[in-house]
């Protein structure tokens, strides 16, 4: 039976320092849509289900009477979590920007829409694809993984241990690098047609400078922009989840 004294309450409170923190910034947990009590309530009950497995480590390394080591450790506690839902967010920030640039290929983005996912209003198409990414996370058992990278953390970075000074610019930067290339291959598809339909229509115009070739390709751009949206949304929503769940796998 384990007696709950102030250092198991301390060590219970740095573990919601980095889950709390996390969960802020993590996808699906963090969506505008989840009020804030909800989440509160949410990172309480994720850190009383993990403090059995994390107390005693934390407890070993919280110090026992100096506030100055308390609150440096408060503040690296949070600073890790910040960083592992940072880089998670950059998944998505990367598949929003992946939307918004098919949109804008296909003609779309002069409609933006209410706000869905995000706390902003964007093309219908892009809150869509969030949306539905947001949705297979916990579909796909993903949110599983997180609370797994939350708990490997700490074997990765111990409690009390001092953190480099770049630790975090290059976590982030090897995410985002990451993050963005696959938004390249999801939107890649639309690039090249793009190019192509572009391409064609404007060599039309020269061809025939006195019909108004631009107003007359609109909807022939529409329409080829989403017959591919409708035969690769699936694919690419697949492919965004297996490398979300790639990362989440070498967290």
């Amino acid at each position: 039976m384990t007696v709950i004294g102030p250092q198991v309450v301390l060590a219970t409170f740095l573990i919601f320092c980095r889950i709390g923190t996390c969960l802020m910034l993590m996808p699906g947990f963090s969506s505008p849509r989840v009020p804030p009590r909800v989440r509160l309530f949410l990172a309480i009950a994720v850190t009383l289900a993990l403090a059995p497995l994390l107390a005693a480590d934390v407890q070993e390394a919280a110090p026992n009477d100096s506030p100055v080591a308390v609150l440096g450790l408060i503040a690296s506690e949070m600073l890790v979590g910040a960083i592992i839902g940072l880089m998670a967010r950059m998944f998505f920030l990367a598949l929003q920007f992946a939307g918004s640039a098919i949109t804008m290929l296909v003609g779309l983005s002069n409609t933006p829409d209410a706000q869905i996912e995000e706390g902003e209003p964007v093309a219908a198409v892009t809150g869509l694809i969030t949306l539905t990414a947001s949705v297979l996370i916990f579909v796909a058992d993903l949110h599983w993984e997180v609370l797994r990278a939350l708990v490997d953390s700490y074997s990765a970075v111990p409690v009390a241990k001092q953190l480099a000074a770049n630790f975090g610019a290059m976590k982030i930067v090897d995410a985002l690098t990451d993050a963005f290339f696959l938004a390249l291959r999801i939107s890649a598809p639309f690039i090249v047609y793009s190019l192509l339909i572009n391409l064609m229509f404007g060599i039309l115009g020269k061809l025939t400078p006195q019909i108004p070739v631009y107003f007359i390709s609109i909807p022939f751009v529409l329409a080829g922009g989403g017959m591919i949206l409708y035969f690769t949304c699936s694919e690419a929503l697949q492919l965004f989840i297996t490398g979300f769940s790639d990362w989440l796998a070498r967290v």
